[in-house]
């Protein structure tokens, strides 16, 4: 698996597919691998360039503060490293405030942009949220941070599945690659001072917005206002699923995605 030095860095990113680019940038405490479940319906369309932000999965997790700004940065650059002039751009949640800021730095380098269970700005409710993930990262083991982060992720009917919560359980723990409790802190702390919201006017690309409705954690008001505030974008609620829709409704997702992605080939087109 490839890595490429960039702004101080060992950056770890995947690519597979061909066609179209397709970049994926995935949220707090997550990975490449948190994509892993709509990877087969991307790849047999575009080719799909995943990457771990720095300070989680095998990319290096360096002890000093980050930024969203500066992590953006760090996707731009790779960008240019593997040559892909120009891409569809996809985040979850903290990977879609990254988009974001990548988007807003560099225009032309962003064909659509497609923003997961995001926001512009964090209400007190969230900041405090995100805060005590910070906090509590350095304090307590990989298991019990995983039963107090998870019931903000998914839906009651996801946790009614037999075993279902425990096998994500086990999975994170047995994780090859888990994530510095400094590298939650700073990720965290990056997302509270976090907001575009006077500049989400600035973002001209075709933009789909996507929510679960029983999505907790990033609530319907933060699509709301990332959808009225970028002039070319378009809402759309998905009705099962919550933070973690990636996981509970992959399908749901992909097919947004995709449908998305197909309007914009059918436009271009007709434009031709």
């Amino acid at each position: 698996m490839p890595k490429v030095q960039i702004n101080g860095i060992d950056l770890f990113y995947d690519i597979k597919g061909t066609g179209e680019p397709l970049l994926l940038i995935a949220g707090f405490l997550c990975d490449h691998a948190y994509w892993s479940l709509i990877m087969p319906s991307l790849v047999s369309h575009y080719q799909v360039i995943r990457l771990d932000n720095r300070g989680m999965g095998r990319s290096s997790a360096p002890e000093n503060p980050y930024s969203l700004k500066l992590m953006a940065h760090d996707v731009a650059v790779l960008l240019d490293r593997i040559a892909i002039d120009k891409v569809h751009l996809v985040g979850h949640s903290m990977g879609g405030q990254i988009a974001q800021e990548l988007v807003l730095a560099h225009p032309e380098k962003v064909q659509s942009l497609m923003l997961l269970s995001s926001l512009a700005k964090g209400d007190r409710l969230f900041n405090s949220i995100i805060e005590t993930w910070g906090d509590l990262c350095k304090n307590v083991d990989l298991k019990l941070y995983q039963k107090v982060v998870l019931p903000w992720i998914f839906t009651d009917t996801f946790y009614s599945i037999p075993g279902m919560i425990e096998g994500l359980i086990e999975f994170a723990i047995r994780y090859p690659f888990p994530p510095a409790a400094h590298s939650l802190n700073y990720h965290s702390r990056a997302m509270l001072e976090f907001d575009t919201t006077d500049r989400l006017q600035q973002i001209h690309c075709p933009t789909l917005v996507l929510v679960g409705k029983q999505d907790i954690l990033t609530p319907l008001k933060f699509s709301q206002q990332l959808a009225q505030g970028i002039t070319n974008a378009e809402l759309l609620v998905l009705n099962g699923g919550g933070h973690g829709f990636l996981i509970e409704s992959p399908d749901a997702v992909v097919s947004a995605m995709l449908n998305f992605l197909g309007k914009l080939k059918s436009v271009y087109n007709i434009s031709l």
